[in-house]
């Protein structure tokens, strides 16, 4: 003889089971996968403007933020990997024909540089030697940038905290909300500009919501963005480490 649950009961059981799957449905997705956004910081269940606020204002509250990679303007294409803050940053840039290393603290720049930096400009024939003797005088050495001089404005912004997130957080066109990507080994969730031109934003799912990762449109290049308020020395160069160039400094454009 055999045993069957009643009637009844199996349709109590069904039925609590279905009152636990719609309790659990904020949390789990049909009572099945996880959701995506558990254990996150919530953002990726925002909009595409949402997220791009959310970003910008985690960014202009940090104190500080480490930038590497690469970048393509009009004046040519740049390696970086600066450390900036509000009152200066410290790092290093390279273009098709050299590499420099910048010191911003205040107002005062320093530029340094090894001797092909300092002799790529120069002229040749009878003043190559004394090309050559100065370039060697200044091989790795900083120089104060003086504040009228053209490249004043085009260096220091590659020191310039508010200037460089300004052109790197604001995507163009109408956004769109991608994917959730990595960065490293931080999730994050991907917001894009519009046409494909617009530029694509990796915006962190965890703790704060710190811009990860972003590329230009068209080919712009594509910059890591790191080290969120860890804060970093800056410290003028001793003196016997600073020369004075004398003269108009070399263009940095490739």
């Amino acid at each position: 003889m055999t045993s069957s649950v009643p009637p009844v009961r199996a349709r109590r059981r069904t039925a609590l089971a279905a009152l636990l799957c719609a309790g659990l449905a904020v949390t789990l997705t049909a009572c099945g996968g996880e959701d995506p956004d558990q254990g996150t910081n919530g953002v990726g269940k925002l909009d595409a403007g949402q997220i791009e606020k959310k970003a910008q204002g985690a960014a202009d509250a940090a104190d500080a933020v480490r930038l590497a990679g690469t970048l393509v303007s009009k004046g040519g294409t740049y390696k970086l990997n600066m450390q900036l803050k509000e009152d200066g940053g410290t790092g290093s840039v390279a273009s098709k024909d050299s590499t420099f290393e910048l010191l911003r603290i205040g107002d005062e720049l320093y530029l340094k540089a090894g001797s092909g930096f300092w002799s790529h400009e120069e002229k040749s024939g009878a003043d190559s030697a004394a090309g050559g003797a100065a370039a060697d005088k200044l091989d790795d050495k900083y120089v104060k940038v003086p504040q009228d001089d053209p490249t004043y404005k085009q260096l220091r912004g590659f020191t310039d905290k508010e200037t460089l997130l300004d052109g790197l957080l604001t995507l163009h066109g109408t956004l769109n909300k991608g994917d959730r990507e990595k960065v490293g080994s931080a999730r994050t969730i991907q917001i894009m500009g519009g046409k494909g031109e617009g530029g694509t934003l990796d915006v962190s799912l965890e703790g704060t919501a710190y811009p990860l990762r972003f590329a230009r449109g068209g080919g712009g290049g594509t910059v890591i963005l790191s080290d969120w308020g860890k804060d970093f020395a800056l410290e003028a160069p001793a003196q016997g480490d600073t020369v004075d160039y004398g003269k108009q400094l070399p263009k940095t454009s490739s």
